[in-house]
């Protein structure tokens, strides 16, 4: 099974429900469960990506650009998928909220054992999170391998361009979170 974490999740969430009832329905629809045993889980899943009663109980409206982006990867992870596709999935958060989702998906990765596709223009991002690395450029790869070869010794000036591009003063591919 795979999902798919977009950039933007409040549209991708339903304006009118809060996450919990939009987890209580996706689990009644994929899986045989009765309603204490959804509930059970959805408190796991809560907790699995950080999320409160409060804010599982709040409509997208009224969560952060954070806080909805974990609703969008508590909805991925309830179908319990082994590929989670993440689309451009923290570039629309601060830098500081951004460092909070990739640690959480650090996290997932190790609890979960979860494969990630995770597609991004900003290579400091995909250094952070990936152990390999596929460059595109108009739809062909350009640069592939081991994410810390292809940052370090890019093999097409697209590569060496996007490494330029890293916003940051001293900024090297191989700093790394993890």
């Amino acid at each position: 099974r795979r999902q798919i974490v977009f950039q933007d999740p409040y549209s991708s969430l339903d304006r009118r429900q809060t996450a919990e009832d939009g987890l209580h329905e996706i689990l009644s629809v994929h899986f045989a469960m009765l309603r204490q045993a959804r509930t059970a889980r959805i408190a796991t899943l809560m907790d699995q990506v950080g999320l409160s009663v409060r804010e599982a109980g709040a409509l997208p409206s009224a969560l952060s650009g954070g806080q909805r982006q974990r609703v969008a990867i508590m909805r991925a992870l309830a179908l319990e998928p082994e590929l989670l596709v993440l689309d451009e999935a923290v570039s629309a958060l601060d830098v500081c909220v951004q460092a909070q989702i990739l640690n959480l998906l650090a996290e997932l990765r190790a609890e979960l054992g979860l494969t990630y596709l995770f597609v991004s223009h900003d290579l400091a991002v995909v250094a952070q999170i990936s152990e390999r690395i596929l460059v595109l450029r108009q739809g062909k790869v350009v640069d592939s391998g081991a994410t810390s070869d292809v940052l370090e010794g890019p093999k097409h000036a697209y590569t060496q361009m996007l490494i330029d591009s890293v916003p940051g003063p001293g900024w090297q591919p191989s700093r790394r979170l993890h």
